[in-house]
C-alpha cells in the first residue's frame, strides 16, 4: 500500500543494526513499538479488501450500491488526510509519543465500532475513526524511530518500519483467509485490529518521548538520560553536542525565514521545481492504480472469473506478499542504480503490465460463457426479467450482458460440466444465492467465468513486481530530499498530502469506473497515465542519489526542461558556478 514514510538504509547498516540491537536491546524496544504503528497502517490497508466480500453478502445495500463498497472503501483515506494534518499539530505541540498513544485510541475506537456494525453507515463511521489513527500513525511512527536510533542504523530502522507497513498488508491476507468460514467473517477481520493498537499502546506508556523533542522543548536532562539508553557511554557526548547544533540550527532557520506561504514557495524557483517534481510524483503514484490492487485485490481476481471469496482471498497473498518482498529489494537497488533509473524502469514495466492485463480482461470479456435458455429453464421461478423479455425476440446474452442487468440486478449460474459452457440467468437474491451452488454450480455476480483468469493474475503480480521497489518507494525518497532544509517539512507535508488526496480520488471511483466503461478500458486508462508519468519523471525529476542538500539545490536553480536523465555531474556545477 503506498501511502506511507519510507526510508532507505545502505546495506552495512542492517549488519550494524543487528550487532547493536543484540547488544543494546532497548533500541529494538523502542523501534519495535513504535513500528507497530506502520503494522497498524499496513493491516488496515489490506484487510479491508478481504472484508469487503462479506460485508456485500450480508448487507445487500452494500451489494447493489458500488458507491457503497467504494465509501466503505475510502473513508479511511480520508480519515488519513486528517489524522495525518492534525497528527503533525499533536506531534510538534505534545510529542511523538502522546500522538502515537491518541492513534492507537482512535484506531481501537474504530476497530470496535466497525466489528459491531449494525449497517453501512456504522462501518464507514468506524473506517474514519481508523483512518484517523492511521493518518497519525503513518507519520509519527517513523519519526518517533529516526528522533529515537542510533544516527548509523537509523534508515535501517526506519526501512524496517516501511517493511512493516507492507508485512502488515500480508499478514491481513493471512487473516482474511483464516476467518473466512468462522461466523461473523468480516466483523473478525476488521475488530482483530483493536488487539495490536492495545499493544502499541500499553507498550508506549512505558517508553519515553523522542528526545529531540525534549530537547527543542527545553528538557535537555530527561533528553540527555535517554540518549544515555541509546549510545555507548564514549558516543553520548557527541550526540548530545551534535542534537545541541542541530536544534539550533533549526531554530535558526525558522528565524530567519520567517512564516513561510504558500504564495513564497511558488516564487523560490528551486522550492517550485522541487515541489512540482514531488507533489507529481505522489500524485502519479497513486493514479497509476496501486491502490485499487491492494483495496480491491480480490475484487479484481473476482471479475478476472474467480467466484469464491476464499479462491480470491488466497490468490490475493500473491499481490501482498509480492508488494513486501518489493519494499524489501527497493532497500538494496535505489542506492545503487540511482531514484531517477530504477523509477523510470518501475513505470516502464508498469506500462506493459497494465497494457496486459487491459488486453486479458478485453478477451476476458469477448469470450465470455452464453446464457442458455435450456439452463435458464431448470431455474424457471427465478430467470433474469431482462433476460426473460429479450430472449424471446432472438437476441442473444452472455454472462456480461446478465451481468449488467439492473432491476433486479442478475447473476450467471455456470454450467456443472464446464463453466465456459452455456450457463443460466437468474436474479440475483439469497435464495438463488445458495440454489445454484447446492446444485454443484459456480455463482456469479462480479465477474464472468473465464479461460484467462490465471493471465491476470500474471498481469497483476508483473504490475506489483515492477511497482514496489520504484514507484512504491521511490516519492517517498525523492521528496525526503530534494527541498531546501528550511522548506522541508512544509514542502513534505503538501506532497503528503497530494498523495492521500489522489490515494482517496482512485479509492472512491474504482469499481465505479470499472463497472461503466469495463476492467479493461479502466486498466487501460491508468496505463496512459503511467505513460504519462514516464515522461513527466523524464522531464522533470533529478536525481539525488548521493548529492548533498546544497548541491542539489544549486541544480534545480541552473536546470530547464529536458527530455533526458539529470545526472550528477559535479565539475560541470563547479564550472557554471564560476562562470
Amino acid at each position: 500500500m503506498e501511502g506511507g514514510v519510507h526510508a532507505v538504509a545502505d546495506t552495512s547498516a542492517f549488519r550494524d543494526c543487528f550487532s547493536l540491537a543484540w547488544k543494546n536491546p532497548y533500541i529494538l524496544r523502542l523501534a519495535f513499538s513504535a513500528g507497530i504503528g506502520g503494522l497498524l497502517f499496513g493491516y488496515d490497508t489490506g484487510v479491508i479488501s478481504g472484508a469487503l466480500l462479506y460485508i456485500r453478502d450480508d448487507f445487500e445495500s452494500v451489494d447493489k450500491k458500488t458507491v457503497l463498497q467504494e465509501s466503505i472503501v475510502s473513508m479511511a483515506v480520508a480519515g488519513a488526510i486528517v489524522g495525518a494534518a492534525v497528527g503533525g499539530w499533536l506531534n510538534d505541540r505534545y510529542g511523538r509519543k502522546f500522538a502515537l498513544l491518541v492513534a492507537d485510541f482512535l484506531f481501537f475506537i474504530g476497530a470496535v465500532v466497525m466489528a459491531s456494525a449494525s449497517g453501512p453507515a456504522l462501518l464507514i463511521v468506524g473506517r474514519v475513526f481508523v483512518g484517523f489513527g492511521v493518518g497519525m500513525a503513518s507519520m509519527t511512527a517513523p519519526l518517533y524511530i529516526s528522533e529515537a536510533s542510533p544516527a548509523k542504523i537509523r534508515g535501517a530502522l526506519v526501512s524496517a518500519n516501511a517493511f512493516l507497513i507492507t508485512g502488515g498488508q500480508f499478514i491481513s491476507y493471512l487473516i482474511n483467509l483464516a476467518f473466512t468460514k468462522a461466523p461473523g467473517t468480516w466483523r473478525w477481520m476488521l475488530g482483530i485490529a483493536g488487539l495490536p493498537a492495545l499493544l502499541q499502546f500499553f507498550l508506549m506508556l512505558f517508553l519515553p518521548e523522542s528526545p529531540r523533542w525534549l530537547y527543542r522543548k527545553g528538557r535537555q536532562e530527561e533528553s540527555k538520560a535517554i540518549l544515555r539508553k541509546i549510545y555507548p557511554a564514549h558516543e553520548v557526548d557527541a550526540e548530545i553536542e551534535a542534537l545541541r547544533e542541530s536544534v539550533e540550527n533549526e531554530l535558526h532557520e525558522k528565524q530567519s525565514t520567517g512564516k513561510i506561504s504558500f504564495i513564497k514557495l511558488l516564487k523560490t524557483k528551486t522550492v517550485r521545481m522541487a515541489l512540482v517534481a514531488g507533489v507529481g510524483l505522489q500524485i502519479f503514484q497513486q493514479f497509476v492504480g496501486i491502490n485499487t490492487v491492494m483495496y480491491y485485490s480480490p475484487a479484481i481476481i473476482q471479475l478476472a472469473g474467480y467466484a469464491s471469496n476464499q479462491t480470491a482471498l488466497l490468490l490475493s497473498l500473491v499481490t501482498a506478499g509480492l508488494n513486501a518482498f518489493g519494499s524489501i529489494i527497493s532497500i538494496y537497488v535505489i542506492d545503487r542504480t540511482g531514484r531517477k533509473k530504477v523509477i523510470i524502469i518501475s513505470l516502464c514495466g508498469v506500462i506493459i503490465s497494465l497494457g496486459f492485463l487491459s488486453a486479458v480482461f478485453h478477451e476476458a470479456t469477448s469470450h465470455s460463457p452464453l446464457v442458455g435458455s435450456t439452463e435458464t429453464s431448470h431455474f424457471s421461478n427465478f430467470t433474469c426479467p431482462d433476460y426473460g423479455s429479450l430472449a424471446q425476440n432472438g437476441r442473444t446474452w452472455d454472462c456480461v450482458r446478465c451481468l449488467k442487468a439492473s432491476s433486479p440486478s442478475c447473476g450467471f449460474c455456470a454450467s456443472t460440466a464446464d463453466k465456459l459452457l452455456p450457463g443460466a440467468c437468474l436474479i440475483s437474491n439469497d435464495i438463488v444465492k445458495g440454489m445454484c451452488p447446492n446444485a454443484d454450480k459456480l455463482w456469479y455476480t462480479k465477474g464472468c467465468p473465464s479461460k484467462y483468469g490465471w493471465l491476470a493474475l500474471i498481469g497483476l503480480a508483473l504490475y506489483i513486481i515492477f511497482f514496489s521497489p520504484g514507484m512504491g518507494s521511490g516519492p517517498w525518497i525523492v521528496n525526503s530530499e530534494i527541498y531546501p532544509l528550511r522548506f522541508r517539512g512544509v514542502c513534505g507535508g503538501i506532497a503528503a498530502t497530494a498523495n492521500w488526496i489522489s490515494n482517496l480520488i482512485v479509492a472512491q471511483s474504482f469499481l465505479s469506473l470499472a463497472e461503466a466503461i469495463g476492467t479493461s478500458w479502466t486498466f487501460l486508462l491508468f496505463g496512459v497515465i503511467s505513460i504519462v508519468a514516464l515522461f513527466f519523471v523524464l522531464i522533470f525529476v533529478p536525481e539525488t542519489k548521493g548529492l548533498p542538500i546544497e548541491e542539489i539545490e544549486k541544480m534545480l536553480e541552473m536546470r530547464t526542461l529536458q527530455f533526458k536523465f539529470w545526472e550528477h555531474e559535479p565539475q560541470t556545477l563547479e564550472k557554471n558556478q564560476s562562470a
